[in-house]
């Protein structure tokens, strides 16, 4: 793949994938606007990959007090790290299964326009909503199973493109309560196993591939979005502990209208 598709491609998902936009249907739309052929899914997980080095470097407090408390829990004792790291484990267990299931019988059901569209100004509505009525009083070390089962529910619709997997936990987080930083920060947390799940089955496919240029390609644009996707996150979290979600739904709103319009045969 030409070094600018890669370019392009990471700044895409290193920009959209913790912004509440939907990094995946980003990705599905770039060729189809660029004139290319779909990078196909195995780029598609090695960007994210990249992103999910990025959101380990940005919160790696937290990945240390999990790796700490997994350590003391070991020997019989608990902490709030072990605690944490245990609620991510509950909460991906949703989407795990919902992802094995449509990547075995469905792969591409749903990498259509029409689908991207009506996700993204729909679930971009809902988080509006979600903002609105929320309350803002609880912080992640509030959250109990039983939240954590919603907001792990709630991912499994990301698995259609233009719903924002960071998109619909934290308008989960945010219809439960949580303040927006920890709603954002909760939704950093989670990407981490699920991104991980999905890096290691694209590994497998690489290896038995044996295309060492689509190796090459996929360190490449894992790197570049390691870099685009610090950033994002950086600017992302400076912004909710001053404001609210409204600057992405508004994008959400006018991006889906735009589609629906491509895609109906409007413009």
């Amino acid at each position: 793949m030409p070094i600018l598709h890669l370019v392009i491609l990471a700044a895409v998902q290193g920009i959209t994938e913790f912004l509440p936009v939907s990094s995946s249907g980003h990705l599905v739309l770039a060729p189809i606007f660029l004139g290319w052929p779909d990078q196909g899914l195995l780029i598609d997980v090695a960007v994210h990959v990249g992103t999910l080095f990025a959101v380990m470097a940005y919160l790696y407090r937290d990945v240390g007090a999990m790796l700490a408390g997994i350590g003391r829990t070991l020997k019989g004792r608990r902490d709030s790290g072990a605690r944490l790291f245990m609620l991510l484990v509950i909460g991906t267990i949703p989407v795990v299964g919902a992802g094995f299931a449509l990547q075995h019988y469905a792969p591409n059901m749903f990498r259509s326009m029409e689908v991207i569209a009506w996700a993204t100004l729909g679930f971009g509505i809902v988080l509006w909503i979600a903002d609105r009525v929320g309350m803002t009083v609880r912080r992640v070390e509030h959250l109990g199973v039983g939240d954590v089962i919603i907001i792990g529910v709630a991912q499994c619709l990301a698995l259609i493109p233009g719903t924002s997997r960071s998109g619909i936990t934290m308008t989960a987080g945010r219809f439960i309560g949580m303040e927006r930083p920890d709603a954002a920060r909760f939704s950093l947390l989670l990407s981490i196993p699920t991104i991980i799940a999905a890096g290691t089955l694209s590994g497998i496919e690489i290896y038995e591939s044996g295309n060492v240029q689509l190796a090459n390609d996929a360190f490449v644009a894992a790197g570049l979005s390691f870099v685009f996707a610090l950033v994002a996150i950086a600017l992302m979290m400076a912004w909710l502990r001053r404001a609210s979600f409204a600057p992405f739904v508004v994008y959400r709103i006018v991006l889906g209208g735009f589609l629906l319009a491509v895609a109906y045969g409007l413009l």
